[in-house]
């Protein structure tokens, strides 16, 4: 948030770097992270359909009021609908109060992401995903994937390995996958040979 009447001052602080996985889908400029739990956050966003795109914030917000108040934040997200100041919190701290207002005057939304309360699970998942964020899917690949799902309905993720032979067969199913041809179950268990595979509603 650069604009506005925060009152925002740049500050690059030597504890935001790059995190693994350093791949990602929806990031703008260069993906940097106070910490892991924030990194895993944003592979998460990568899979959020609503999630239009995501960048790290690494200056401090400062109240409108006082300018000698700062907090900082993890990441600006845009969605289809609005813009959100992410923090993500691996203890039990609050927001000052100020913040929420500051936000609010420069059109901004805060949230506040506790660690603990994300499914370990899905982010697994979406850090394996995301590895494979810059690969494309030949057409060719794609192609027999997406008939096959139409003539079987579903495949397992083995059986969908199988049919890839243009390229690399997890590479090409990744892909399918991160840029929404096929859909697989993330929440519950972790990526396996017999985890099914649809094809994502048109």
């Amino acid at each position: 948030m650069t604009t506005g009447s925060a009152c925002v001052e740049a500050s690059h602080l030597p504890d935001y770097r790059p995190r693994l996985p350093v791949a990602a889908l929806k990031a703008i400029g260069r993906p940097v992270f106070r910490s892991q739990e924030a990194r895993d956050y944003a592979c998460l966003l990568d899979l959020d359909p609503d999630v239009v795109s995501w960048q790290s914030v690494t200056y401090p917000l400062t109240d409108i009021g006082d300018c000698r108040d700062r907090h900082y934040v993890d990441l600006e997200v845009r969605t289809v609908t609005q813009c959100i100041m992410v923090e993500v919190c691996s203890g039990n701290a609050d927001a000052p109060s100020w913040l929420h207002d500051t936000l609010d005057a420069c059109g901004y939304r805060y949230q506040m992401v506790r660690s603990s309360e994300l499914n370990s699970v899905r982010v697994a998942n979406a850090r394996d995903l995301i590895r494979y964020a810059k690969r494309e899917a030949a057409l060719g690949d794609r192609l027999r994937v997406l008939s096959a799902l139409d003539e079987m309905g579903t495949l397992t993720l083995a059986e969908c390995l199988t049919t890839v032979r243009e390229g690399r067969a997890m590479e090409t199913i990744a892909s399918l996958i991160l840029r929404g041809h096929i859909e697989v179950e993330l929440d519950e268990s972790l990526l396996a040979p017999d985890t099914v595979v649809r094809r994502c509603a048109k």
